[in-house]
């Protein structure tokens, strides 16, 4: 499946196209099943959109927010008020800022041990989406971004969680970091009804174009990975990371 580009001046525009992405799928799928499950990412492209959900009136009051329930497509090993914690930057930005239920708040334990922490998450997703054994969750929308070595979420380059196709979550060691990550597998993310891409920057724009442009290593280029295959893929991406 080839998926959507859709290139954008700058930041700023970038964060407004994701919004409009973000409060027109909220409502849709609030209005067909009465609930709305996204996945967030980390990360500085995003928070800028977070942060624009939040200070612009407009869109903060078309999100249904007491229907919408948000997850996180990884975290750090870090307490959920640490600086490094996705899940703080989310409630800092905007969950906290906003209208939504702190019981729909499903966020992941980093303050546990790794592989405990992604133990548990899969059995938050289990229960939230009432899931038999070997069947996936399906998220409204999963947001990602990219790094500049072609990872997405903690899925990193030459780490074993590339190759896990039956966990929903796990621990994932980095070696050039030299810590473990909790995340998502691909197989979570490309079950998802739209997978979007925010991808901002000159910094990004190699691995933009090694991942969309080159040959197919996932291995290498972990975010060739993610291709939904029953939904919908779609790049949001700024003139700087456009090339």
């Amino acid at each position: 499946m080839k998926p959507e580009i859709c290139i954008v001046e700058n930041p700023q525009a970038l964060a407004r196209a994701a919004a409009h992405e973000f409060t027109n799928r909220a409502a849709a799928a609030v209005q067909q099943k009465g609930v709305f499950n996204v996945a967030l990412a980390g990360g500085r492209t995003p928070e800028a959109l977070y942060s624009l959900l939040a200070d612009d009136v407009e869109l903060r009051q078309k999100i249904p927010w007491r229907d919408s329930h948000f997850f996180w497509g990884d975290e750090r090993p870090v307490p959920p008020d640490h600086p490094d914690s996705n899940f703080c930057m989310a409630h800092n930005a905007l969950l906290s800022r906003v209208p939504v239920p702190t019981a729909n708040l499903h966020r992941i334990k980093g303050e546990l041990a790794p592989p405990q922490a992604a133990t548990a998450y899969e059995q938050t997703l289990v229960d939230f989406f009432h899931l038999q054994p070997g069947t996936l969750p399906r998220f409204d929308l999963v947001l990602l971004g990219l790094g500049a070595d072609g990872h997405t979420a903690s899925l990193f380059p030459d780490t074993r969680a590339l190759r896990e196709q039956k966990r929903l979550a796990v621990a994932n060691w980095v070696g050039k970091l030299k810590t473990e990550r909790i995340t998502l597998t691909a197989p979570v993310f490309n079950n998802a009804v739209c997978v979007i891409f925010l991808v901002s920057g000159s910094d990004k724009a190699s691995a933009r174009k090694a991942v969309l442009e080159g040959r197919h290593d996932p291995e290498r280029l972990p975010a060739q990975l993610i291709r939904p295959h029953a939904g919908e893929l779609i790049w949001i991406i700024d003139e700087a990371a456009a090339g």
